[in-house]
This record gives structure tokens, sequence and C-alpha cells, in this order.
């Protein structure tokens, strides 16, 4: 960012957010339609799978991949943390889960109350009251895959100098 070459012999720390069209449990309802198992998607939830395990197998002695829920199909590792933007100054809740190596858990750093779900997945939104409806029912998946502000300052903050 400085317009000179930096030699990085090895990453001391990798946070990875990889695509989670097909991993998450919000999208496993498009595993099966019309009770018939869709090949292709599963197909594309083990290269998702495949993706999100080359992060947590990286070289790379400290590591946090960050991703919703999973679906259980797709047999991730258990994750560490669950954390929502709500712990970190933002009033929405969007539970986001944390797969930890050799990093401390994130502590909240600034709680407020929430007031809508972020992007609530599928119908969910048409089925519960105006809070729960959440922020954006168009352009969802652009919307959600956003990290927040608050969480990458407390991930740099706490993370950052970590040795």
């Amino acid at each position: 960012m400085d317009d000179k070459c930096h030699y990085i012999d090895a990453w001391d720390l990798l946070i990875a957010h990889p695509p989670c069209t097909y991993l998450s449990n919000a999208g496993a309802r498009h595993l099966w339609k019309g009770h018939v198992l869709q090949p292709d998607r599963v197909m594309k939830g083990i290269e998702g799978r495949d993706l999100f395990m080359r992060f947590w197998w990286a070289d790379i002695p400290r590591i946090c991949v960050e991703n919703p829920i999973p679906s259980r199909v797709f047999c991730l590792p258990p994750y560490t943390q669950a954390i929502q933007p709500y712990e970190y100054g933002h009033p929405y809740s969007k539970k986001t889960c944390l797969w930890l190596k050799n990093l401390p858990p994130l502590f909240p750093t600034d709680i407020v109350e929430p007031v809508a779900t972020w992007c609530p997945s599928g119908s969910y939104a048409h089925k519960h009251d105006e809070r729960n409806k959440g922020m954006f029912t168009t352009d969802r998946a652009k919307n959600r895959a956003k990290t927040f502000t608050g969480v990458a300052d407390a991930m740099s903050d706490q993370w950052g100098g970590f040795k």
C-alpha cells in the first residue's frame, strides 16, 4: 500500500471470510427440492467446504475463519465462538461463527440493543414481525456477506499485536 515492494516470508495471522452461499444452514433448504437431493448444489457445497478447509489447514500459526452457522451435511469442524454485531456497536442481530486456531475468543467491545435482524434468510423475513424482518430483503446475499466494522476493529485491536 506504500508503493514499495515487501517480502513476506510467512504469514503469522489469517482471517478468512470464505463464501458461505452453499455451506450456510440458511441455504440448506435448497439441497432438497421436491424431496429430491440436488446434486449440483451438493457439489458446490463440497467445493465450498474444501475451500473453507484449505484456510483452516493453512500453514499459518494463528487462524480465524468466519462464516454463518453451517449446514451439518458438509461436516465442518465445530466452531469456536458465535458473535453478534450488537456486541460490537451495531444494533443488529446476525449470528456469525468463528473458527479459531491459536487465537483467544473475541470479547465484546460495545454492546448495544439490537433493533432488527440484519439480513434474515429465505422465508424467515415473511414469517415474523417488523423487528425480525430484517434490514434487507432484496440483494440479501451481497448485504449478508458484509463484515461489520466494529467486528473488524475488534479483530484488529485484539489480535493485531498478538504474539
